[in-house]
């Protein structure tokens, strides 16, 4: 059966990335690393690809050069049941990187991350409009989301 995996392009830090990632997340692992060869173009023995699983989603992690770097077009979300939950991912996933809006950040690589509550999407599709719109004003505030300030938003 086929699968799609995404593949995240590092200049030299794929080791090291997934390493990260996998210290993070619950159920994760590394499963295989390939090396360059003597034909390059990095040398002999340097890290080519990891692959690996983040909390049961599998990824590859490419060491590709400097020709390409990650940007917001393409994230990773985290969908989180608790406060808890995102607070300790928020803090892991932030700590070197920058923290944006509305839950978004990025990583010491550079890579965007969601971290978000479950409830969130339940919350800005409400039948109600103006408690969505609420909701919606109270999320735009935000960096690290606030499970609490955002349920309580939305019922003022």
């Amino acid at each position: 059966m086929r699968k799609i995996r995404p593949c995240l392009w590092f200049d030299t830090q794929a080791g090291e990335a997934a390493a990260f990632y996998t210290s993070i997340f619950k159920n994760s692992t590394i499963s295989h690393t390939t090396y360059y060869g003597e034909s390059g173009p990095m040398p002999a023995g340097a890290v080519l690809v990891v692959e690996f699983e983040i909390d049961g989603q599998p990824l590859i992690a490419l060491n590709g050069g400097p020709a390409h770097t990650f940007n917001e077009a393409v994230s990773l979300q985290i969908s989180c049941e608790t406060q808890e939950e995102v607070d300790q991912l928020w803090e892991k996933l932030s700590e070197g990187g920058i923290e944006d809006q509305c839950g978004w950040l990025k990583d010491k690589y550079g890579l965007s991350w969601q971290v978000v509550p479950a409830m969130l999407p339940t919350l800005l599709s409400d039948p109600d409009p103006e408690r969505a719109a609420r909701a919606m004003k109270a999320m735009l505030g935000m960096r690290k989301l606030d499970i609490a300030a955002l349920q309580a938003a939305a019922d003022s």
